[in-house]
Parts: C-alpha cells; sequence; structure tokens
C-alpha cells in the first residue's frame, strides 16, 4: 500500500436531479453468460460512525479470494445512490467498472475487493442524508477507516461520479487515514458554485435537495430484509427536511456552504488523484469548482476535461450506453460519449501505480493498462484532444476585450443560448434573441484559442437592489450565426464595479469569425432568475479572455469529438446579424 497524507471528509456536489433516478438503478447488460466475470462473493455488514448513526455496508470479495486469503487493495463507493436492494443483493451502479476494468477481465479477478457504504438517511442506513454535509462527511471518513483497519485490505481507492465523485473530493477536503487514490467523474465539489453563481440559483438547485434526495431517501423502506434493515429505514424521518434550510440561502459566507467547500479546504492535498469534468454537463456544473479542485490538489494528478454531458469516462453514444455498449465486450460501433476510449487503460494503471505501489516499467508491459503520460488531457471545440502540465496553461496570454456601454431591463426574459443548457438546463422562456447589450470583435485575422476562466468586469449603475447581470461569450460566424461558448451570473446591489468569473471553456474561433460578448438580465435556460423589472446602465466594461499563444506547440493525445460537442454546434446557435449592424467593434488587446 502506497502512503501519503490523507484526508478527512466534507462535501460538495451539484447533482443532477432529474438524472438521479438513471443513475441510481441497478446496471443491465447484455453480455453472455460466458462473457460475464464471476461474481464476487457478497456479504452485508453495518458500521458505527462517532456520532452514533449506523451505516448499512456492501462487502464484495473475489469469489477465489475470501477475507482470510490476505492482504489485497479496495475500491470504495460512499454514495446514496446504492439503492434498496431489500438487503439481498448488492447494488451493481459500477459493475461496468467492475467488470469492464483491466482489460474486460474485472477489478474481482484481478485481486481487488470492493466495499460501498450507503449514506446515513438512505437505505438501511440510520440518520438524515444532508448533502454532503457534515454528517456525510463523517461517513465518508467512517468508511475509509473502516476499511483500512480491516486485515484483508491493503490500499484504499474511492470511485464515483456525480455524488459519489463528490464524496472522493470531500474525502480530500478531509484526508482520512488509509485512503490512497481518488477517481471522481462529472464532479462539482464546491456546493455552493454547484448551485449559485453570485446569488443567482441553477435551475436543478430549487428541485433538490428535498425533493430529489431527502423525501426519496426517507421513502426508502424494505420489509424483505433483516431486521436492523428495517429499523434502520423505518427510522428516516420527515424531521430531516430541517437540515436543508440553508440550502436555499444565497449568502455564500455561511458555515452550510464554506464546510462543503472541497476546493477551499482540499488545498494542498497529497492524495493522488484522477478528474473528469464536462463543459456540457446539464448535472454537475463545470462553474461547480472542478478545475478549481484540480489545481488545489499537489499529489499526483490527471484531467480529462472537454465537451460532454454528464458521463462517466466510459460511457457511450447509445440512449442507454451501459446497457447497449458497455458490456464486457464492447461492441465496436459503439462510440465513446465524451471521444476517448482509454477510460479502463488509464485509470486501471492508475490505481495499479498508486494503491498496489506497481511500477510504471511493470504498467508499461501490460497490454491492459497506459498510465497516463499527460497532468491534463483537454479537448477542445474542434474535437481534438492535446496534452497540458496545467489549466490554464502556463503560457497562457491575458487579452482584453472592451465592451460597450448600454442599457438593458432587468425583465428575465433574457435566453443566452438555444442550446448549452449546463446545469440546470430544464425550463426555458425568453428569447435567445432578447435585448442586450452587444460588443464584437473585428474579424478575426487569425484563429484565437481561449482555454481557462475568462472574467469580466462591469461598471453598472442598476435601479434597485438585487438586480440580475448575466455576461455570455458566443463565436460569431461570417454569416452571423451566434454559438455560446462560455457564461457567468452576478446580482448587483448598487451602482459600482461587478466582477464575475466566468466558467472554464476551450474554444477556438476560426479565422474571419467574430468574439461577440452578451451583457444583459437572464439566460434562463440555465439559471432561474428573480427578475426587479428595473433598468441597469452599463456604463463601461471589459472580458479578459484566457488566450493560447497563436502557433504554440501542442502534445496530441488520443481523442475524437463526440456527439454532444457536434450537437451543440449545429443547434445552439442563432442569427445576430441585426445586432453586428448596430454594435460597434473594439479590439482585442
Amino acid at each position: 500500500m502506497i502512503s501519503s497524507a490523507r484526508s478527512t471528509v466534507a462535501g460538495v456536489v451539484a447533482l443532477a436531479l432529474l438524472l438521479a433516478a438513471a443513475l441510481t438503478g441497478p446496471l443491465a447488460t447484455n453480455a453472455t453468460a460466458q462473457d460475464t466475470p464471476e461474481e464476487p462473493v457478497w456479504t452485508s455488514t453495518y458500521i458505527d460512525t462517532v456520532d452514533g448513526e449506523s451505516l448499512f455496508v456492501d462487502v464484495l470479495h473475489p469469489a477465489n479470494l475470501p477475507p482470510e486469503a490476505g492482504p489485497r487493495p479496495v475500491m470504495l463507493v460512499v454514495s446514496p445512490y446504492l439503492g434498496d436492494e431489500a438487503g439481498q443483493d448488492w447494488t451493481r451502479r459500477f459493475s461496468d467498472f467492475y467488470f469492464g476494468a483491466y482489460g474486460g477481465e474485472g477489478i474481482f479477478a484481478n485481486g481487488w475487493s470492493v466495499v460501498q457504504v450507503h449514506t446515513r438517511g438512505t437505505s438501511g442506513s440510520t440518520g438524515c442524508l444532508d448533502i454532503l454535509g457534515p454528517g456525510e462527511q463523517t461517513d465518508i471518513v467512517t468508511g475509509v477507516e473502516w476499511v483500512n483497519d480491516q486485515p484483508w485490505a491493503d490500499g484504499v481507492a474511492m470511485y464515483g461520479k456525480s455524488y459519489d465523485a463528490n464524496t472522493g473530493a470531500a474525502a480530500l477536503a478531509n484526508r482520512p487515514a488509509g485512503l490512497d487514490a481518488v477517481i471522481a467523474q462529472a464532479i462539482g465539489p464546491d456546493r455552493y458554485r454547484a448551485t449559485h453563481n453570485d446569488r443567482v440559483r441553477l435551475a436543478q438547485s430549487l428541485l433538490y435537495p428535498s425533493v430529489t434526495y431527502g423525501l426519496g431517501a426517507e421513502a426508502n423502506f424494505s420489509t424483505g430484509s433483516d431486521t436492523t434493515y428495517i429499523a434502520n429505514s423505518a427510522a428516516h424521518s420527515a424531521d430531516c427536511q430541517a437540515h436543508f434550510v440553508d440550502h436555499y440561502r444565497d449568502d455564500e459566507t455561511l458555515p452550510f456552504w464554506t464546510v462543503r467547500d472541497f476546493p477551499d479546504r482540499a488545498a494542498g492535498a497529497q492524495i493522488p488523484t484522477f478528474i473528469t469534468a464536462g463543459y456540457l454537463d446539464n448535472a454537475t456544473n463545470i462553474g461547480g469548482g472542478a478545475l478549481d479542485l484540480f489545481n488545489a490538489l499537489e499529489g499526483p494528478k490527471h484531467l480529462w476535461i472537454g465537451w460532454w454531458e454528464h458521463k462517466r469516462g466510459n460511457d457511450t453514444n447509445q440512449p442507454d450506453s451501459r446497457t447497449a455498449c458497455d458490456t464486457y465486450n464492447p461492441d465496436p460501433e459503439c462510440e465513446s460519449a465524451i471521444g476517448r476510449d482509454d477510460w479502463f487503460a488509464a485509470t486501471t494503471a492508475f490505481l495499479e501505480r498508486h494503491v498496489r505501489g506497481t511500477s510504471l516499467a511493470d504498467i508499461a508491459d501490460d497490454p491492459r493498462m497506459t498510465y497516463p503520460d499527460y497532468t491534463v488531457a483537454a479537448q477542445t471545440s474542434d474535437g481534438t484532444w492535446r496534452a497540458e502540465e496545467s489549466l490554464p496553461a502556463a503560457d497562457t496570454v491575458r487579452t482584453e476585450m472592451a465592451l460597450r456601454s448600454g442599457t438593458y431591463t432587468d425583465d428575465g426574459q433574457g435566453r443566452g443560448s438555444n442550446g448549452f443548457a449546463g446545469a440546470g438546463g430544464l425550463v426555458t422562456i425568453g428569447s435567445a434573441n432578447a435585448p442586450g447589450i452587444w460588443t464584437f470583435s473585428d474579424p478575426l485575422a487569425e484563429s484565437v484559442h481561449i482555454a481557462g476562466i475568462p472574467v469580466a468586469t462591469l461598471f453598472l449603475d442598476p435601479d434597485l437592489p438585487r438586480t440580475n447581470v448575466v455576461v455570455n461569450i458566443y463565436d460569431v460566424d461570417p454569416t452571423g450565426n451566434a454559438v455560446m461558448v462560455n457564461r457567468g451570473a452576478g446580482m448587483i446591489d448598487a451602482a459600482g464595479e461587478e466582477v464575475i468569473r466566468m466558467w472554464p471553456t476551450d474554444w477556438v474561433f476560426a479565422p474571419g469569425h467574430r468574439i461577440g460578448v452578451r451583457v444583459m438580465d437572464a439566460n434562463t435556460e440555465n439559471y432561474v432568475h428573480v427578475p426587479t423589472f428595473g433598468d441597469v446602465v452599463m456604463r463601461s466594461g471589459r472580458v479578459d479572455l484566457p488566450v493560447l499563444p497563436a502557433g504554440r506547440a501542442t502534445t496530441p493525445t488520443d481523442g475524437t469529438t463526440n456527439g454532444a460537442l457536434e450537437a451543440h454546434k449545429r443547434t445552439a446557435g442563432f442569427n445576430v446579424s441585426a445586432e453586428l449592424a448596430e454594435a460597434t467593434a473594439p479590439l482585442l488587446r
């Protein structure tokens, strides 16, 4: 087992509410019996937390490696998504990884055990689900340290997507004893920014926690399981809803939010970590801190970031990819949903190196594994992938674009895009051509590649406090078709400067295209705005763009475009020819 600085746990995540049901169910497969690796031996148990809760736990050992056979590495999932199997079987949330890794041999066949800890307030665990708060952080620490104390355990790695990726982020923040590695997909590790942009709420945040998680957990009851399971699940109560009051308060300085700010609390952590994040993720928004968490870590780390939705690293383009494609022997006709097909090769090599301590030379000799030779694998808007040592890259040049002055009305009718829903893209009102203050660059003489986090600085004079403002960046082609490539939102109380840190992006503007920036009141495809119906005067402004130098040398990595990116470029645009005729063209400088 590799030793390193360990963490306790804290939580974060902006989880996809409407997608939650699809993520929680047992995993179907069309693999034939002869293709399916041998099932593990499943048992269940209960472990106690220091604050008095009892957690239901699945323990899965390889059929040929019982616990008395000696130490082995352990994959740990800590999650509310492990469901109610009536205490009769283990929930197969990550069967695709358990059985698809190591070239399809599976982790059980390669000597790993798996532990699944059901968070408090769910399944057969007592207590109240508290959305990655102090209670669940205790559950995570308890789970890691319990596994680490078992005589059959030699190394612990956490694995997850979405909510249970954020339990991994919480572990990084709290450094529990025994944690050797974290793999976190579709992550949103700053709970406040996963639900708000400067007091402006993301749409999906109104649908949970109480509706999507809390009430579902309280209804989780089984009469077909052991008496402890029945008693624990019966203890879930409507009293749990009191935990969620602060979730609807927009003051980011509240302890409720600061304890769930994992990028801040994980700063300096040495635990090896592998993160994925999608710019089009409509459940866990890219502005929720994934890049900040990655940059805060100081141990071995890898990031896949690009233009995809709420996907696992091995998902494909089928409607139910884990049923139709991601079997133990995937159909070669299936295409990766993110544009890479080396998820298993990269992550199993990562685990071998940092949990088992396998040498890089031995990994290189194993055809099932490929250790990443990059820190960041970044996909840009043309579908190509490149390796970076950091993001933003060290040679990034901050380039300012001046913005025109003007006036807009905060009436809640603005719509930023016909696509690019991002987190919470559920209900849309208004028009993509709603009034706003447009600024366009001159047609570009050469391509411009922005990669990183743009920052908008505006000097605004609102009629009323709590007035909404959004800033959107567009790629405008010579016909006037505008495709949104980035966004940010804020709220203003009085005349003065407003700084909006926008979302990470990676986009190439082709020669002849223009960079368009629009300042207005609302992006109804993404946020729930409460309009003031007052007017706002913008006296001046600028956008600071992270631009990669023209002609820079890059190191390509394997990968292609994907369906979500191509669909966004094809369907998200709208025509701004009329606005082009009105707006003056400032220079980039």
